[in-house]
């Protein structure tokens, strides 16, 4: 039988196995970090809430209501909950874009 080997009070194979751990929980970390914003399609479109729409946009949420007010953004309002779909906003800033004078 050979001779198990010690480092710092424990075995160089338990330090192998907290090392292997340790890069599986920066994995998963990760991966949340990656998935955190994601949002699921909804028959092909993917909703967002008030606050995402606002960040967005770079406008605050009080913006937001005056452009639903004036009918220049589709919405629906589910139990209170405000969300809009994410390709009404990209639409909403193709019409209103300004290209560059020559």
């Amino acid at each position: 039988m050979e001779k198990e080997e010690w480092k710092s009070g424990m075995m160089v194979e338990d330090e192998q196995i907290l090392d292997f751990i340790s890069e599986i929980d920066e994995a998963i970390n990760k991966a949340k970090d990656t998935f955190k914003d994601y949002r699921p399609l909804l028959n092909g479109n993917r909703w967002i809430s008030d606050r995402e729409a606002a960040e967005f946009l770079k406008v605050s949420r009080h913006t937001l209501f005056t452009y639903r007010q004036k009918g220049l953004l589709p919405y629906v309002m589910l139990c209170g909950k405000i969300l809009y779909r994410e390709r009404d906003l990209e639409e909403l800033l193709q019409r209103n874009y300004v290209s560059a004078q020559k």
